[in-house]
């Protein structure tokens, strides 16, 4: 209990400082661009700097084991990325199909599509799954519902401003919610390896992005029913895929509010 405590309030500070200072980004963005004249560079400095609070928290908890292999950077990327690419097909093949596209080919933007769908999916996801909810599920005997809740909440309120509607806030915030503990559950289901919630938080977006379905997070109904298959897509695959390997899974009854196990 009292590792679980010190643990605990460890991450908890070292994610406040990183929120607080992500606050800054785009001073912080702005004052380096002024330096390295690349909006690029200056958008993935930035990023690195106002985690290093996360880093240097890893470091704590994790002490001889480095960051890459507790924040999950050591998981197999060839295998996430043909997870992430079964998974996300139905958005892309909705979008071609249905939708049409944002811009057309030679016209997009190719730095602010890195910027909102690489750049995006890795940090939020070593940020907010790898470091605040991964840390205190592994590390600790805080079990999975409670490792997620102060990372979705700020998750889902940093997506509340595609929209002025107030109910519309609402379901956004809903959605970016559930969204957040489905990426940790996909992080902790597929052996804690960061590169699954990254490249399927990064073709998501791409999807959302690249194919003009809808224009925020809660999207239209076509935008919704592919997400959802998506989202169901993976789940199933997940389920059927440990069974079938006898492997258990990491969120269960005796993980869902404390690990008893």
């Amino acid at each position: 209990m009292k590792q679980t405590l010190k643990i605990s309030l460890t991450v908890i500070v070292c994610f406040l400082l990183y929120y607080f200072g992500s606050k800054q980004f785009r001073t912080i963005m702005y004052n380096i661009n002024n330096v390295v004249h690349n909006w690029m560079y200056s958008y993935l400095i930035t990023y690195v700097l106002i985690g290093i609070p996360i880093f240097i928290g890893t470091l704590i908890v994790s002490k001889p084991t480095g960051i890459f292999r507790p924040l999950g950077l050591r998981g197999n990327i060839l295998k996430a990325l043909g997870l992430s690419l079964l998974f996300t097909a139905p958005m892309f093949i909705g979008g071609i199909v249905i939708g049409k596209l944002q811009t057309p080919m030679h016209a997009i933007d190719i730095y602010r599509l890195l910027a909102k769908t690489v750049f995006a999916g890795f940090f939020e996801e070593l940020y907010f799954r790898a470091f605040l909810f991964g840390l205190l599920f592994k590390y600790t005997r805080i079990g999975f519902i409670p490792a997620i809740l102060l990372g979705a909440i700020i998750f889902a309120l940093g997506h509340i401003y595609q929209s002025n509607d107030v109910s519309a806030k609402v379901v956004i915030f809903l959605i970016t919610f559930i969204g957040a503990g489905y990426f940790a559950w996909l992080y902790a289901e597929w052996k804690f390896n960061l590169w699954v919630p990254i490249l399927m938080h990064t073709f998501m977006n791409a999807s959302w992005m690249l194919y003009a379905l809808a224009d925020n997070a809660m999207g239209g109904i076509y935008s919704n029913i592919f997400r959802v298959v998506t989202i169901a897509l993976s789940i199933v695959f997940t389920i059927i895929y440990k069974r079938r390997n006898n492997k258990k899974l990491e969120v269960n009854r005796n993980t869902l509010l404390w690990n008893t196990a």
